[in-house]
C-alpha cells in the first residue's frame, strides 16, 4: 500500500515523465513524413514498421502514464523504448561536429536518466491517483 504523500509525488514522476512523450509524438504524428525521413538519415532499420511502432509508445505510452494505466509493465516498455532512442537517435560517438556531438550526449544521457526513471516506475507501480489503484483488489479491513 502506497501512503498518501508516495502516490502525490508518483503522480507528478508520472505527468513529469509523459510530457516529453505526448509532446513528441504529438510531433511525430503532426509531421509524420519528416520524421520517417529523419529515421533514415539515421540508418534505422524498418523505418516503415518503426516509424508508426515509435509515435504509438511516445503517444499511448503518455496518456497511460497520465491516466496511470499499467505502469509497472509499461515502465519497462518506456525503459526499453528510450534506451534505444538513445542509441539510434542520439550516436554521439558518430558525430563529428564538437557542437552537434556535445548536444548528442546531453540528449544521449538524458534518454538514460528516463529509463532510469521508468524503471522505478515499474517497482512504485503507478501509485494511488491512477486507474491501475483503482481496478487493484481491496483488502478488507480489519
Amino acid at each position: 500500500m502506497t501512503r498518501a504523500v508516495d502516490s502525490v509525488f508518483i503522480l507528478i514522476a508520472r505527468l513529469a515523465l509523459s510530457v516529453l512523450f505526448l509532446w513528441s509524438g504529438v510531433m511525430k504524428v503532426l509531421a509524420y513524413g519528416a520524421f520517417v525521413a529523419y529515421l533514415h538519415t539515421k540508418g534505422v532499420p524498418f523505418v516503415q514498421i518503426a516509424a508508426p511502432i515509435a509515435t504509438a509508445v511516445e503517444v499511448v505510452g503518455g496518456i497511460l502514464l497520465v491516466v496511470g494505466f499499467l505502469i509497472r509493465p509499461l515502465g519497462l516498455v518506456m525503459a526499453v523504448y528510450t534506451l534505444a532512442t538513445a542509441v539510434l537517435g542520439h550516436d554521439f560517438w558518430n558525430v563529428t561536429d564538437a557542437a552537434l556531438q556535445h548536444d548528442m550526449v546531453i540528449h544521449f544521457w538524458k534518454n538514460v536518466g528516463l529509463a532510469g526513471g521508468f524503471l522505478l516506475l515499474c517497482v512504485t507501480g503507478a501509485g494511488g491517483a491512477s486507474i491501475d489503484a483503482a481496478r487493484a483488489p481491496r483488502r478488507p479491513s480489519l
